[in-house]
């Protein structure tokens, strides 16, 4: 019998530090661990971006925490870890943070591209933009 997958996620207005996700992660059976960091960019689509806000809905964690459960149950999968930040962030930081681990490559690549993915679908976190001609919008709304 296998041992039950390890999951870690969390929500927090604190920098992410990907070192320590994937250290979470780790398990002597894992042949790979994958991981993942979205960076807050400059710019989107084509409009430049000044600033950066993110806001979670009081249940963003356990969303977050059922999403990373989820992946985990998959039978490839040894341990997920992930966390989204909120509060305001600059151009370059690291706003979420996913590790995987699994025995094979192939399969750390898909559980990670899938954990990203349930994330950016159903994790109640919008996202304010500023635009250097001083509009804004919300975004990422699930």
């Amino acid at each position: 019998m296998t041992a039950p997958a390890l999951t870690f996620g969390e929500v927090t207005d604190q920098p992410l530090d990907l070192a320590a996700h994937e250290a979470a992660v780790a398990d002597r059976r894992a042949g790979a661990v994958v991981s993942f960091q979205g960076v807050v960019r400059d710019h989107d689509h084509g409009r430049p971006v000044v600033s950066l806000e993110y806001e979670g809905h009081p249940s963003a964690e356990q969303v977050l925490r059922e999403v990373a459960a989820e992946i985990a149950a998959e039978p490839d999968v040894y341990a997920v870890a992930v966390s989204h930040r909120v509060g305001p962030l600059a151009i370059g930081d690291v706003a979420l943070v996913a590790a995987v681990s699994t025995a094979h490559r192939a399969a750390a690549f898909e559980a990670c591209a899938r954990l990203v993915d349930e994330v950016k679908a159903r994790l109640p976190i919008w996202k304010r933009q500023v635009f250097g001609d001083g509009t804004e919008e919300w975004v990422n709304c699930p």
